[in-house]
């Protein structure tokens, strides 16, 4: 493995405007927060420069290489004899779309160095190394206790920031099923689609983890201290928790589903009753009109007070059945 370069590190200041905004960079765009002979490299969303200087400056093995510039990757952990090769992914909510997508992040570590590349934007990545680049109190504690130690956090952090998710993704059922007892069956149908959307996305970025974290707890061994191995089990039960919960969530949007459906079902059967029950009412008054209205002589015809019977007569009928219908409970 050959020596890291000291990187040159270029903040580019508030208010800066680029005079030649279409024209590629030359420089690999890294960062690097280090303490003693520990460091933290961060390469957000690594375009061609940036992955042809981690190709020169780095032995790793060419088809790692080749899973860092692919987007279609699986979550994994690849076991070298001098480092180790992780790919995780976790939800970012993308604005433009309004919805989940999987956010990316390779990670090498090694016994001095740890290299992460988030080919998404992960805020609790850019947070921690912000943190971590800026603060020495907090380069102290994330460095100095070896790469499986900084390990630990980035991942941590990363679950850590799915619950807040979690808990707008529940406040989102708890309205939704509010909206449905409050007779808004129809307008929810689009909120539970997109809410049964959120929750199949969830799942498709945790399941597959869930193994891949229970391989580097078994790998975690050569670059973590003995006494720290319960951090790792922490993140475990983290994954297993998160887990849970859209257990959960799937449960109830599926139960919520099917009572909107439901109540919908009920709205239409009672439209339906209605309809059936006015047209049997009008059923007898239909057929006695249709006989005296038949152009054969009846009983009655051409005068006014037979006219006015008939009227009673449909005008009894009707109240008979709809007292009928009344005494059975069917209006």
């Amino acid at each position: 493995m050959p020596t890291l370069p000291k990187p040159r590190l270029r903040r580019t200041p508030r208010g800066f405007v680029d005079p030649h905004p279409t024209l590629p960079s030359t420089e690999p765009k890294f960062e690097v927060a280090e303490r003693e002979a520990l460091r933290w490299i961060n390469v957000e969303r690594p375009g061609p420069v940036d992955l042809q200087w981690l190709r020169e400056e780095f032995d790793f093995h060419p088809l790692d290489h080749e899973d860092v510039a692919s987007r279609n990757q699986r979550p994994k952990i690849d076991v070298y004899p001098d480092y180790l090769f992780i790919v995780l992914y976790f939800p970012v909510f993308d604005k433009t779309v309004g919805r989940l997508n999987a956010g990316e992040l390779d990670i090498f570590i090694g016994p001095d160095y740890l290299i992460t590349i988030p080919n998404t934007p992960l805020k609790p990545v850019e947070y921690l190394f912000e943190r971590c680049r800026e603060s020495a109190e907090v380069r102290e504690e994330l460095l100095s206790k070896g790469t499986g130690y900084l390990l630990y956090r980035i991942v941590d952090d990363c679950f850590d920031y799915c619950f807040p998710m979690l808990r707008k993704m529940s406040n989102k059922l708890d309205r939704i099923e509010q909206e449905i007892f409050e007779g808004r069956s129809d307008e929810v149908v689009r909120d539970i689609s997109n809410a049964k959307q959120e929750i199949i996305n969830f799942r498709k970025i945790i399941r597959p983890q869930r193994t891949v974290l229970g391989d580097l707890e078994s790998h975690k061994q050569r670059y973590l201290a003995p006494d720290m191995d319960i951090y790792f089990n922490d993140t475990e039960d983290a994954s297993e928790r998160i887990w849970d919960m859209l257990e959960n969530a799937k449960e109830v949007i599926e139960a919520l589903e099917d009572t909107n459906e439901s109540v919908l079902s009920h709205r239409v059967n009672d439209v339906l009753r209605v309809l059936t029950t006015f047209s049997v009412l009008l059923l007898p008054l239909t057929l006695i009109a249709s006989i005296f209205g038949m152009n054969v002589a009846v009983p009655g015809e051409g005068s006014l007070t037979a006219f006015w019977v008939i009227i009673g007569g449909l005008v009894a009928v009707f109240g008979g059945l709809l007292t009928f219908f009344r005494h059975r409970g069917w209006l």
